[in-house]
């Protein structure tokens, strides 16, 4: 599958530029292309200046709402983020109808950090217009969620987040959901925290964008998981996990072994894999509550077989029951059995429902203070009509 990707403010530029840098990997060691074009949004001249794989000119680092800003964003003003991205959207949608590789494209993906001012507000907006000019190719999102520390001290953050998912869910195909607080754990330092945040981010798409693209016959799966299954699973919420095992030296030929051993080592490996995946998924949530689903298996095709697949999917058969399930096997790899997991179309999010209830709790606050009706114990969704939308 090859996608499109554009970054919206400071967090969303940056992934775009984590995906522009896995694109050259795959190209270095596999010979083929995921990303067609990697844009970069924003409102800060300098966020734009920060990136290092994003190609430089203005057709790829776009900067909106000079007139506005000067140059220096909007200060976590989301809706001025909406606002001018209403009115310079046109430069981005230039910039992509030049794009070459447009027609290769099979989907567009709008990244933002939820928190901020550019990219929260933008990123609907932006889908919206992305929508309404490629009718036939899939917009999705990725949003990521902010910190803890973010959520307690700056209110905000919380409002923008509410607003943000609110007005994407109504226009995007899919919403990649990316819980920050799941990958802070993984790093001490600052920056190399945020950089190895950005890495996790956007590794578990690597697989199952390659699988897809293959051209050599001995990294053809017998499954192939290609552009068609992904498009078929993406709706609503989304989230993704990754796992990996290492897998025991492949033996030669002569080597051949039957020892039971090996091969249920081969399946408890596998099993891992995915429960690995299932853990580290993006966003905490109830597997029970999706609706679709996927995995892919990727693996030395020595390593792979009709037990292990079959493993794998009777695993994620009893964490998403209610899912209908499709699932794909790449044979690559040296050392390691990876397993990607998606799980989508989800209809409980207790992390998005509690967001909610935040900004309205936000709105209600600010409405009491400027003297407006008390509100009293509304229930969310007669209440969620008084989230304001960015479109």
């Amino acid at each position: 599958m090859k996608l499109m990707v554009i970054g919206c403010g400071q967090c969303g530029g940056r992934i775009a530029d984590e995906f522009a840098r896995l694109n050259k990997v795959a190209h270095i060691q596999r010979g083929i292309d995921i990303i067609t074009n990697a844009v970069a949004v924003n409102t800060d001249i300098a966020d734009l200046s920060g990136l290092y794989y994003i190609k430089p000119d203005f057709r790829h680092r776009i900067l909106i709402g000079s007139k506005k800003t000067g140059g220096h964003g909007v200060g976590k003003m989301n809706e001025i983020g909406a606002e001018i991205a209403r009115e310079d959207g046109d430069k981005i949608i230039e910039s992509i109808r030049a794009a070459e590789k447009l027609p290769e494209t099979d989907a567009i993906l709008v990244v933002a950090s939820a928190a901020g001012g550019t990219g929260s507000g933008s990123i609907s907006v932006l889908t919206q217009q992305l929508k309404e000019r490629y009718t036939e190719k899939p917009v999705y999102n990725l949003i990521v969620l902010p910190f803890q520390y973010e959520e307690v001290t700056e209110e905000r953050s919380v409002f923008n987040v509410g607003t943000c998912l609110k007005s994407s869910y109504l226009v995007a195909d899919a919403v990649f959901l990316v819980d920050n607080q799941r990958y802070i754990r993984k790093n001490a330092s600052i920056r190399n925290n945020l950089s190895k945040i950005n890495y996790m981010v956007v590794k578990p798409l690597y697989n199952v964008l390659c699988a897809g693209e293959e051209t050599e016959a001995k990294y053809i799966g017998s499954r192939v998981l290609d552009a068609g299954d992904i498009i078929q699973t993406l709706s609503g919420w989304t989230v993704i996990g990754y796992g990996t095992e290492k897998v025991r030296r492949i033996k030669l030929p002569f080597e051949k072994s039957n020892d039971f051993r090996d091969k249920s080592g081969e399946t408890q490996r596998g099993v891992q894999s995915i429960s690995e995946a299932l853990d580290e998924l993006s966003l905490k949530c109830n597997p029970t509550d999706s609706r679709k689903a996927l995995y892919l298996l990727t693996a030395p095709y020595e390593a792979m077989n009709m037990d292990l697949i079959k493993e794998l999917s009777a695993s994620l058969k009893d964490m998403a029951s209610e899912a209908i399930i499709r699932s794909g096997d790449y044979p690559r790899g040296k050392g390691s059995l990876e397993v990607t997991v998606i799980l989508s179309e989800l209809v409980n999010s207790r992390k998005v429902i509690d967001y909610f209830a935040k900004a309205i709790d936000h709105i209600a606050l600010n409405k009491r203070r400027q003297g407006g009706i008390e509100w009293g114990n509304r229930g969310l969704e007669e209440a969620f009509k008084d989230i304001p939308s960015l479109l």
